[in-house]
């Protein structure tokens, strides 16, 4: 895709292709750059494997506008191996690297 732009990075591959869809349903063309690197948890650091979502300059605005509409408060989660609070976002704790049980913070 040329004349695109960047228009978020999760590390949540399902939640990725969920917005992708979403944003193709209002004829936004989306590409995901950095789902081959999801295999590496555990391998790799987690910053690089983060999911991208590219869009063209021109649809920016309306994608994330589509995005916005989803825009839920999301509840933290505790780890269970060692009490860390971490965004609902992350699959795993960023202290101990243990999987998330997403059980939310009370």
């Amino acid at each position: 895709m040329e004349d695109t732009k960047l228009l978020l990075t999760r590390g949540n591959l399902f939640q990725a292709h969920m917005w992708k869809g979403l944003l193709e349903t209002y004829n936004i063309e989306v590409e995901l750059r950095g789902e081959a690197l999801s295999g590496g948890v555990g391998e790799l650091p987690v910053d690089v494997q983060t999911v991208e979502l590219w869009v063209y300059k021109s649809q920016i605005s309306l994608a994330k506008k589509q995005l916005a509409s989803l825009d839920v408060e999301r509840p933290q989660w505790q780890c269970l191996q060692c009490h860390e609070m971490n965004e609902a976002t992350f699959e795993i704790c960023w202290q101990c690297g243990a999987e998330s049980t997403k059980i939310p913070n009370p």
